[in-house]
């Protein structure tokens, strides 16, 4: 694939990954803030495990046109996080999920992003619904998932060991 952007919003570019921008995960997954929430122990991601998903995120894109997308400013083409949808093990269903640099918070980008992924996801796919969740301590990522209107509908522990809420967002609720 030659154009690695799936779409745009007003402020951002969500667009696929290529295995040579792996120090930019790294970066955003090895910052112990951010990696706090993706884990139960909130280590910082190692290079090894930043490859492997990147490889995945990569795979599913090609795929699928899902996976964790690369977030990049408009406005000056900053790398600035991830979002998009990954597949949740136990249950196959699309799952939305978002990571941003610290210093990118409470700039709306997250909901910016996860709206966007939404309605992509609606316009661009058959899907029925897909799902989104966090750890039960992360109230701004908690927060984006109601803002784009999904329903809270249990807590329980994700295969990685974290606590959390889990929404869901169906077709069917979108006017």
């Amino acid at each position: 694939m030659k154009d690695l952007a799936l779409f745009e919003t007003e402020r951002l570019v969500l667009s696929g990954w290529r295995l040579d921008q792996l120090e930019d995960l790294v970066a955003l997954h090895g910052t112990p803030n951010v990696a706090r929430y993706l884990s139960a122990s909130g280590e910082p991601w190692p290079r090894e495990k930043a490859e492997t998903a990147l490889r995945g995120w990569i795979d599913l894109f090609e795929t699928r046109q899902l996976g964790k997308l690369r977030l990049t400013r408009k406005s000056d083409g900053a790398f600035i996080g991830r979002a998009g949808f990954g597949i949740y093990g136990p249950t196959g269903e699309p799952e939305i999920g978002y990571a941003l640099f610290e210093e990118h918070h409470g700039q709306g980008f997250a909901k910016e992003a996860a709206a966007g992924l939404r309605d992509w996801f609606f316009r661009e796919t058959s899907g029925t619904h897909f799902i989104g969740f966090a750890d039960t301590r992360n109230a701004p990522s908690l927060a984006v998932l109601r803002k784009i209107g999904m329903v809270p509908t249990h807590v329980e522990v994700e295969p990685g060991g974290l606590s959390c809420q889990f929404h869901i967002l169906r077709r069917s609720s979108i006017g």
